[in-house]
């Protein structure tokens, strides 16, 4: 079966998110696992949230947009804009102090580790954040540029201008430092640790 888009299907937005979620905290997809992504996993919370904000809007239901976005600000500490767009399974891993704001494009399995800022105004242009790349801590993407898919962008690094595909960048402003090997957003985590050491 081809995969869908996002926003064709508010039922299969959710199930492709479960699953990416699953994969990346390497549980199977059972009835245990299931109960764990609606009970217990924070980033399933704000993914789902934000996709009955897009359903609400795109169907002009008042106000629900607007209470759910408090909500998702008061209870993660996260701002997502209106005019964005997630991938599916985008992963926040710590939701603190991240903002995605203007009209950015986050790819399919990206995973943010918190206090990230992408985008800015939407007068200024914002970024498109290709799949599976990983935002580290305090990351700040900015302006119209492109950050290619499998890239890992290093904790506090200010992306200003255009990253491609696979590679790893660090510092301000950030440069490529070398190639992701690793791809670590994609791989099942028992892989990343082995690898490791």
């Amino acid at each position: 079966m081809p995969l869908k888009p996002v926003g064709v299907s508010f039922f299969y937005d959710i199930k492709r998110d479960i699953e990416i979620i699953l994969a990346f905290e390497n549980r199977p997809f059972n009835f245990k696992n299931i109960l764990w992504i609606f009970l217990a996993c924070d980033a399933f919370a704000i993914l789902a949230s934000f996709r009955i904000r897009k359903l609400c809007k795109r169907y002009h239901i008042p106000f629900v947009n607007r209470l759910v976005r408090f909500l998702q600000t008061a209870l993660y500490a996260i701002e997502l804009g209106n005019d964005i767009e997630l991938g599916h399974g985008v992963y926040f891993v710590h939701s603190v102090g991240t903002v995605v704001g203007g009209d950015a494009r986050i790819g399919e399995g990206c995973v943010f580790f918190g206090n990230n800022t992408i985008g800015a105004s939407r007068f200024q242009g914002s970024p498109k954040i290709g799949p599976h790349t990983v935002i580290g801590a305090g990351v700040r993407i900015l302006g119209p540029i492109l950050v290619g898919p499998y890239c890992f962008l290093g904790a506090n690094a200010v992306v200003v201008d255009e990253i491609p595909e696979g590679k790893v960048a660090v510092g301000i402003p950030a440069r490529v430092i070398a190639e992701n090997d690793l791809h670590p957003a994609t791989r099942r985590m028992a892989d990343l640790h082995h690898q490791l050491g």
